[in-house]
């Protein structure tokens, strides 16, 4: 079925072997005091430049508990509206620059990818920020056609590593880790490229050639030195959050309650068209494609909506049409 006429076409971004994932970036909050347990939802792309913040009187007033991953006093931060401002509001707390930051997780100090801060906050979540450490130059040999990486990057301007797959290239090279932030690529500085830019430019080095990673890891606290990478954190998530405020490109911010079992299915639906399509599983993207679709009529509002909010991915018109499939499918129960 053909779909999305007129639609903006472009090369896709994301590789099939090189995977790329988004972190969503950008709070936007009215003032919402006395909020009970509910989550902050960072709006997608509202982090990118050339967009004004807002007005000083409707930045949020909710207090978030801060440390630096690596140690340090306990901070408190407020008034911020994207993770720019979240940066600079670190910065200011612990008397550091707010390009220092490099990324941070909820409720862990460790480099734990499946507790990072990506498109929302519980409000009784503590942040702990991750400062760039010590710099490395690495020599690659590309045997293969695909290293093996996930990239993602923090909204801000850096990619980093989110996943090493176990006997890739990357993966017998022990000196590269989760985590670790890529400057720059055979003297190409990356600082301010998106996750998909990184992993495209990885994807079309040459095989059987050798290139050079310089890479920032995150500054390590004594019991994280040991780390080889991100492993998965035993430790509960202090959010209890019952209810969720989004934020979108376009409106006014709303409190929301938790994802309904529909959108939970069509999520879950939704994740694994993304790991089939694109080589990625990313949660939060699925849930803004389901948010995209919930409401649309037909697959070509859906490819608009899609378009106009998730455009540098560039989604083909066969994926956004299996989406659509998805979300119907889970509205009417199906499995």
């Amino acid at each position: 079925m053909p779909l999305g006429l007129g639609r903006r076409k472009k090369a896709s971004p994301l590789v099939e072997n090189e995977e790329a994932e988004p972190i969503r970036a950008g709070l936007n909050v009215p003032g919402l005091d006395g909020l009970d347990g509910g989550r902050v939802s960072l709006g997608e792309g509202a982090a990118h430049e050339g967009l004004p913040p807002p007005p000083t009187g409707l930045r949020p007033r909710l207090i978030f508990h801060t440390q630096l991953a690596h140690g340090s006093p306990t901070g408190r931060i407020e008034g911020f509206s994207n993770v720019r401002e979240l940066y600079a509001k670190i910065g200011e707390a612990f008397g550091i620059l707010p390009t220092e930051v490099m990324f941070c997780t909820l409720n862990t100090h460790k480099v734990d990818m499946d507790k990072l801060l990506g498109g929302q906050i519980g409000l009784e979540d503590f942040i702990f920020a991750h400062v760039k450490g010590q710099r490395k130059e690495v020599e690659v040999f590309k045997g293969e056609d695909a290293l093996g990486l996930t990239i993602t990057d923090n909204g801000a301007g850096y990619a980093f590593i989110k996943r090493i797959r176990e006997g890739s290239i990357i993966h017998q090279i022990q000196v590269i880790n989760v985590g670790d932030m890529i400057e720059s690529i055979n003297g190409q500085i990356l600082i301010g490229c998106r996750h998909y830019e990184v992993a495209k430019m990885l994807k079309e080095l040459p095989k059987g050639k050798t290139f050079v990673l310089k890479m920032v890891e995150p500054m390590k606290a004594f019991d994280m030195i040991s780390q080889r990478s991100g492993s998965r954190s035993g430790s509960a998530q202090l959010g209890t959050g019952r209810g969720t405020l989004r934020l979108r490109s376009k409106g006014p911010a709303t409190v929301e309650e938790l994802p309904s079992a529909f959108e939970e299915k069509a999520i879950e639906k939704v994740d694994d068209l993304l790991e089939s399509y694109m080589g990625i599983r990313d949660s939060e993207l699925a849930a803004t494609m389901v948010e995209l679709g919930k409401d649309k009529k037909n697959p070509d509002e859906f490819a608009e909506a899609l378009d106009e909010t998730l455009g540098d991915f560039a989604f083909p018109d066969e994926f956004v049409f299996d989406v659509w499939g998805a979300i119907g499918d889970a509205k009417v129960g199906r499995v």
